[in-house]
């Protein structure tokens, strides 16, 4: 059953993908690596996983400054989620993605949900973020 949830638009901007559900903030700087858009903060619930192309999910960021510079070296790269959405304001991602908007005119849409629209969001699903902030989910694909 599709759902529609509505969320606080905080980097306008659409995208699509699979979403990429974490439990715990991180820090890009130093749990991501902008080459290969792997997740390597070992003592992350999602170390190993990769982010790029998907709708990531995390409660909020963490961590120095730098983490900005790490999202922007990522959407230059091309290893970049497709949109980030969180239940609390990172304004350090966020900073990165208006950078990489202003320098490569490419988004990475952000947008803020409650606590309960947030957890209602599982691994896998098709997540659609739309420019206003609302967040469309689908159940996975469990044909393939």
């Amino acid at each position: 059953m599709t759902r529609r949830l509505a969320g606080r638009c905080i980097i306008p901007g659409e995208a699509r993908g699979a979403a990429l559900v974490s439990r715990r903030p991180l820090s890009f700087w130093g749990g991501l690596n902008p080459a290969t858009g792997e997740i390597v903060d070992r003592h992350h619930d999602r170390c190993g996983e990769v982010v790029t192309g998907r709708v990531f999910l995390l409660p909020g960021g963490k961590g120095s400054s730098t983490a900005s510079g790490c999202l922007l070296e990522s959407v230059r790269v091309g290893t970049a989620p497709a949109a980030i959405v969180t239940r609390s304001l990172a304004p350090i991602l966020a900073l990165g993605a208006i950078v990489a908007d202003e320098l490569y005119g490419r988004t990475v849409p952000m947008v803020l949900l409650d606590e309960e629209s947030f957890g209602s969001i599982e691994d896998g699903e098709t997540v659609t973020v739309e420019a206003d902030g609302t967040v469309t989910v689908e159940p996975a694909d469990t044909t393939t």
